[in-house]
């Protein structure tokens, strides 16, 4: 089901399967700022990556001495989230913990996803609540896709990321299985801006670790439109596009894809977040659209 929010410059739409963001329209420009999810190349516009991030190593984790399997990016993408909280300016979608999620992930839990808007603004907030009796182990991530280009008239090339920090860190390329390479390639040299070309993309995602900025621009060089997506408080980031697709992913996470060397055991999972009993993990990202 499709539920609605707005005010009066922003209308969103969200999905109740895996609470996943459908639209964004700023009314006095009329524009559309979310891919179309044409399944010619990606069917998903924004899924919701928990409880991991990325792929596992042979799609399977190790905790407490027994084999899970979870596919790339978790399950709560394709699983039906309750609306738990509305207002016309923010909704709350949540996806309890039960007996198909606890045979692949072994831990109770309360998985909120909270969407409000604040003028020409649109905040995503993933809330974790450990209902459990011993520390949750998880990950947690966005995959929101950017229509690009934004406004007719333009196109693909006209386009560039416009980084919050000039960047020196190299990108982590991934394996042919999807796993993070042991090696950077150079992408940004002391430089805030990337060029966007489709070549970019045509060996997967864009991954980088504890890049300096804490938001991503997608501009153009024809027109003001475009928007800046706030990601203080994620230490991973992807961009990505499925390969000559007229969009862009800026994948703010808490979390990333197995290494290529790690040893499947979930404790030793880098970017793992650990809760402790009872406790609350909250991080929002935000995009501004203008």
């Amino acid at each position: 089901m499709i539920h609605s929010i707005h005010n009066n410059e922003l209308s969103v739409a969200i999905s109740s399967k895996g609470a996943e963001l459908q639209s964004i329209i700023h009314k006095d420009f009329g524009l559309e700022y979310m891919w179309s999810g044409d399944a010619a190349f990606w069917g998903k516009k924004s899924p919701v990556l928990f409880p991991i991030v990325g792929g596992l190593k042979n799609n399977s984790y190790e905790y407490k001495n027994k084999t899970y399997y979870l596919p790339r990016h978790g399950f709560a993408r394709d699983m039906e989230f309750e609306v738990t909280e509305q207002q016309e300016d923010f909704i709350v979608f949540t996806l309890k913990s039960n007996e198909e999620t606890l045979a692949k992930f072994p831990f109770d839990f309360k998985f909120s996803l909270r969407y409000s808007l604040g003028e020409a603004k649109l905040s995503v907030s993933y809330i974790v609540e450990n209902t459990g009796s011993e520390d949750l182990f998880f990950s947690v991530g966005g995959h929101p896709a950017f229509s690009v280009p934004l406004v007719d008239g333009t196109v693909f090339e006209d386009h560039y990321l416009k980084f919050g920090a000039a960047e020196n860190a190299g990108l982590w390329p991934l394996s042919a299985d999807g796993l993070i390479e042991n090696f950077t390639v150079p992408v940004l040299e002391n430089s805030d801006q990337l060029p966007l070309n489709q070549s970019l993309f045509y060996k997967d995602a864009m991954v980088f670790k504890h890049p300096e900025s804490k938001s991503i621009s997608i501009l153009n060089h024809i027109n003001a439109h475009g928007l800046t997506l706030n990601f203080e408080g994620f230490p991973y980031m992807g961009i990505w596009n499925s390969g000559n697709a007229n969009f862009v992913c800026i994948e703010p996470w808490c979390g990333i894809a197995d290494s290529v060397n790690a040893t499947g055991k979930l404790m030793e999972k880098e970017g793992i977040n650990v809760l402790p009993v009872s406790k609350i993990f909250e991080k929002t990202w935000s995009v501004e659209l203008f």
